[in-house]
């Protein structure tokens, strides 16, 4: 076992002791997730409507993705909320896990900022572009530009896997700069624009409604509630889904998370809300 792997174990060990020294609550649920928005959904609207119905929730933060799924499978914790089914698919089958999905939870797209230009159309030949370097989100901001018009991937390319490489045409010749995702807020100062993951975009102060344009965000890369595949059913489960889809949350969301591609369930639930107009 190499060491990296012993250390994690190590650690996923440590957490699984730390909650099990006590009886758990039969009605206490553990939630695991990265620190920032998706932390904050959890803190501010999904929280109060589970203690509301007498469940103790405890949210865990984690600074990785790797440990979540880990303390998840083994029972440190009831759910997580940090990911996308990309990444649990690959996670799951890779490491032989039993999770899976719940439901899908608002999500901050990869959007296109500039500090220099105020609208899309003082675009010129040769602005420079900053975007993720990593072929992920790399891939996301090739295809925000394709659906502008700005560049052309080539016919039938992977949305999901497009790389520069793929451009078949540059017809403003644009010139592409790949940097490290939390590198980009500092470029938006050297460059004409940038695509920032909406999670650096808060840590640098900046405000997600001033993007000049967001990815519609694929159903792949919008985040999600995990849990294990043996809890499917029960009861604290269906309670932890429809605090996801209620109204409440959906307020909460319209109040504190605007920026936010908002999912199905609420924008059904919006729409169900909307007055009818008499004809």
């Amino acid at each position: 076992m190499n060491t990296i792997r012993r250390n994690l174990l190590a650690a996923t060990v440590g957490l699984a002791l730390a909650f099990s020294a006590q009886a758990k609550d039969p009605k206490e649920i553990v939630i695991g997730t990265s620190a920032g928005p998706y932390g904050d959904q959890l803190k501010i609207g999904i929280k109060p409507i589970l203690e509301k119905q007498g469940y103790k929730v405890k949210i865990v933060e984690f600074n990785d993705y790797v440990q979540p799924n880990y303390a998840l499978a083994e029972g440190s914790l009831d759910a997580n909320v940090f990911q996308h089914i990309v990444y649990l698919t690959k996670f799951a089958t890779d490491n032989k896990l039993a999770i899976t999905p719940l439901i899908t939870v608002p999500t901050i797209p990869i959007a296109m900022y500039s500090s220099k230009h105020k609208a899309l159309t003082e675009i010129k030949d040769g602005a420079t572009i900053a975007m993720p370097n990593d072929p992920t989100n790399q891939a996301r901001a090739l295809v925000v530009l394709d659906k502008m018009g700005w560049i052309k991937l080539k016919p039938n390319v992977d949305p999901l896997r497009a790389s520069e490489r793929d451009v078949a045409a540059n017809p403003k010749k644009l010139k592409l700069v790949p940097l490290e995702a939390a590198q980009l807020p500092r470029a938006l100062a050297d460059t004409d624009f940038a695509f920032i993951n909406g999670n650096f975009a808060q840590a640098a102060g900046i405000k997600l409604t001033s993007a000049l344009v967001a990815e519609k965000i694929s159903d792949s890369y919008i985040n999600l509630v995990a849990i294990r595949t043996a809890d499917k059913g029960k009861p604290w489960v269906k309670d932890l889904e429809a605090a996801y889809r209620s109204r409440a949350f959906l307020d909460v969301t319209n109040k504190h998370f605007a920026g936010y591609e908002k999912t199905d369930y609420q924008v059904a639930l919006e729409k169900a809300a909307a007055p009818t107009t008499k004809k």
